[in-house]
């Protein structure tokens, strides 16, 4: 395990429409068994405030807006992230290396100085949707190339699906974190994820934290499933 990697490894994504449901469920939650993701639709429907609400209940969060834009735009918003005290941010590390660097370089200097992470190929995207964007080469190829860019520009880690980080973690070493959403129980629908695997199965092959929504945002035992998935990853981190 990373030295940075630390616990709790399950991230839970509040994808909702509506802040009542997701307030009933974050009540329902521990934060000693997750971290909450707070996604593009909650954020611009609610704002800042929510991602507040979260981290005064407890909850560490990882805001999730892939920022992608020239380098100062990109630096600035990682900075106004930075001052709501989240734990971890993301861009796209198809923004480039100039773009990257300066987000790094701009939170070196802030009070809270959040996580950094990149995305790189959309969990949702399969062979055909790649080179119908015009990628050459296979998902892996371009998530491991991507990968080393990020990692070049002085980023924490990677998103990326947990069926790519055996081999990103042999290319870019124990520091780089990666973080797997596409990681669903043995007994839950793959939804719209083309690339997944159970959280057991994830931790083994490398993943450092595991993003999971609706197996336990749909459960009506989000508690129960989110300790049942806490478990797996104990087991497999402990090599059992």
């Amino acid at each position: 395990m990373p030295p940075r990697t630390t616990e709790p490894r399950v991230i839970v994504a509040l994808d909702f429409a509506d802040l009542g449901p997701a307030r009933e469920l974050v009540r329902r939650l521990d934060p000693t068994l997750c971290r909450l993701k707070v996604g593009k639709e909650m954020y611009t429907r609610y704002g800042p405030h929510f991602v507040e609400e979260l981290i005064k209940a407890g909850y560490e969060v990882f805001l999730d807006l892939k920022f992608h834009d020239i380098p100062n735009t990109v630096a600035a918003a990682c900075a106004a992230a930075a001052d709501l005290g989240v734990w971890m941010i993301n861009v796209h590390a198809s923004g480039g290396r100039k773009m990257m660097e300066a987000a790094r370089e701009r939170l070196a200097v802030a009070s809270h100085r959040p996580l950094l992470i990149a995305v790189t190929v959309l969990t949702s995207m399969g062979e055909g949707d790649i080179r119908e964007v015009g990628y050459a080469g296979t998902p892996e190829e371009n998530v491991l190339r991507l990968a080393a860019l990020a990692h070049g520009a002085g980023l924490d880690g990677v998103v990326c699906s947990p069926r790519e980080a055996t081999a990103l973690r042999a290319a870019e070493g124990a520091d780089f974190l990666l973080v797997t959403p596409g990681v669903r129980p043995p007994t839950a629908s793959a939804d719209d994820q083309q690339r997944v695997m159970t959280p057991a199965d994830a931790i083994s092959a490398g993943a450092d934290y595991l993003v999971v929504g609706r197996p336990v945002t749909k459960s009506p035992d989000p508690l129960g499933v989110l300790r049942e998935i806490s478990a797996q990853v104990v087991a497999a981190s402990a090599g059992g």
